[in-house]
């Protein structure tokens, strides 16, 4: 990767500096990242895993991928496999990948010990009881009556939940803390419950688990990480993260806990839950929808992994939470195609134009051939029109041109408005790289709406330049309607109207844009067709005047837009 992976000063950096000039875990660095594998990853998890790896590289150290698989009755197979490849696609290698279920014995192990040492305890109480117990801020809490079971008792207890003696919910362990502390996570928390749920590797060997803040810490301690780095909703977890670690005697040297702010946008939801509602009620086709925040949604849309690794070390790591505008990830994915994609034409609403004076096989015209009462397209030149002006290697490409072309329906006007400079009844335009033409009648449907435009052309204008130099206001792409192909092209807008979801209404749903895809029936150049030399699944390019558009990983012939020509954030800061 060219561009740096960690924002210069963030303070775990400085953390980390401070850490190695003191001799704090012989200026040893690891780090991990802990997904849990009960979802598909998002765009807020690009930034801890540029986080995670990227302070990790920067030091010299390593970064392990751990799956915090805890919860048998969310996690799968499934997403674990999608975590790797996301991983893999942004542009960063684990240095070893584990599981906290590697960890189940010696997580286990070790609840027996705080057990004789009395610092946990078997509870028989229900859920609903033990969190009302627990109070609230400036309501104390009431301790169970099981708190005082005596060690021998609770290690009775827990081998006998572990042996699958107790029903599901029957029992949990709990630490043994402060019932009255002003932080609410310290209050007793629980440690292990029963649940007979079918585990993706232990499968049913287990039939008690873990809660993540216990097997958190314990999962960092035992595989030597140093920095523990997890976003601000973690901050009042940190004392219970140090409690655990102060009364084991652990193989390492105990790590830290740092808190950084979670990414979050504009127009945009990441809560897996409703992410999955979304799927559910048939919003979207999937976890890959290209509306979707989640890095297989941005990736089947376009989003370069550049862009977003670019985009993440823009923000940088802090201690604030913030809402970023959707618009500058896009500036970023936007400047990184500018660079990479290159140009093809395409035109998506599509209006025919005849070029009456274009000569025939036989040496007619296609208005002579029209009164013959032939419809033809007349012959077919090509044309050399360069492949990406950012990037000469790129080349050139060959576009055949015809009498009949396809424009957009938006490039004409009959009767235009103001400051409208593209073609309209007497008006000499350029067709890209082609020729200069003139509109000079048009056919109505019984409508009145304009179904065919009619021109003449200049044919000492090849190459899209007149002799005498006059000068003409507008360029305008198009396709050979003689070589043109059919392609479904689908135009996204936000998937929630509203800046942040859910924040008048109390849920995201209801802010959810009716009207957030269009599907387009489009005609493009041959150089599109999803063949040997053509473009590529997946491959990302610029539509000509139109934006980036992504050709789909399954499906020949249909394109996503990934982002708009126009620069919306560079607008708003200019304006700001």
């Amino acid at each position: 990767m060219s561009e740096p992976t960690t924002s210069a000063g963030d303070f775990i950096a400085d953390t980390v500096r401070a850490d190695n000039a003191s001799g704090l875990y012989s200026s040893r660095v690891q780090t991990r990242f802990p997904p849990e594998p009960n979802g598909y990853l998002h765009i807020g998890h690009a930034k801890a895993i540029t986080a995670d790896f990227g302070i990790a590289e920067q030091f010299g150290g390593t970064c392990n991928l751990r799956f915090d698989d805890t919860n048998p009755d969310t996690e799968d197979v499934e997403y674990v496999e999608s975590i790797i490849d996301d991983i893999a696609w942004l542009g960063f290698r684990p240095d070893n990948v584990y599981y906290a279920s590697d960890y189940f014995e010696a997580l286990y192990a070790w609840a027996q010990t705080l057990i004789e040492r009395g610092l946990a305890y078997v509870d028989d109480q229900d859920q609903e009881t033990i969190s009302a117990q627990r109070g609230g801020y400036g309501k104390p809490g009431v301790e169970s009556p099981f708190r005082s079971r005596t060690p021998d008792e609770n290690l009775d207890l827990f081998t006998r939940m572990r042996a699958g003696e107790f029903e599901d919910g029957a029992k949990v362990l709990r630490a043994k803390v402060d019932m009255q502390s002003d932080n609410m996570a310290l209050r007793d928390p629980v440690m292990y419950r029963i649940r007979r749920g079918h585990h993706h590797r232990t499968h049913d060997a287990w039939v008690i688990y873990p809660t993540y803040d216990w097997a958190h810490g314990q999962s960092d301690a035992l595989e030597g990480v140093t920095h523990s780095m997890c976003t601000l909703e973690f901050v009042a977890h940190r004392p219970l993260y140090d409690w655990y670690l102060n009364h084991l005697d652990l193989p390492y040297e105990k790590p830290q806990q740092l808190e950084f702010a979670r990414l979050e946008l504009t127009h945009t939801v990441t809560s897996k839950r409703k992410l999955r509602q979304l799927i559910e009620d048939g919003v979207v086709d999937g976890w890959d929808d290209p509306r979707m925040p989640t890095l297989q949604g941005l990736r089947r849309r376009g989003y370069p992994a550049a862009a977003i690794r670019a985009f993440c070390t823009h923000i940088g790591i802090n201690k604030t939470n913030s809402r970023h505008s959707i618009e500058e990830l896009e500036s970023f994915v936007r400047q990184e195609l500018n660079r990479v994609a290159q140009r093809r034409m395409a035109v998506v609403r599509p209006l025919k134009l005849v070029i009456d004076n274009w000569p025939t096989q036989d040496g007619h015209t296609i208005a002579q051939a029209r009164e013959a009462g032939e419809d033809c397209v007349g012959e077919t030149q090509w044309f050399d029109i360069v492949n990406n002006p950012e990037n000469p290697d790129d080349g050139s490409r060959s576009v055949p041109f015809s009498g009949q072309v396809w424009i957009e329906r938006e490039d004409f006007a009959l009767d235009p408005p103001p400051k409208y400079f593209r073609l309209t009844l007497g008006r000499e335009v350029r067709l890209r790289g082609a020729y200069l033409v003139t509109a000079t009648d048009v056919v109505l449907d019984d409508s009145g709406e304009v179904v065919e435009v009619r021109a003449t052309y200049d044919p000492a204008s090849r190459g899209g330049n007149a002799p005498d130099g006059r000068k003409v206001k507008s360029t305008m792409h198009w396709v050979a309607a003689s070589h043109a192909l059919d392609a479904e092209v689908r135009l996204y807008d936000r998937l929630f109207s509203a800046e942040a979801p859910g924040e008048t209404t109390g849920d995201p749903i209801d802010d959810l844009n009716p009207a957030s895809m269009e599907r387009v029936a489009a005609k493009v150049e041959p150089a599109l067709a999803d063949v040997e030399g053509g473009v590529r699944p997946g491959q990302v390019v610029q539509f000509e005047r139109i934006g980036y558009f992504a050709a789909d990983r399954v499906h020949p012939m249909v394109f996503h837009r990934t982002v708009g020509l126009k620069d919306e954030w560079a607008s708003l800061v200019k304006r700001g």
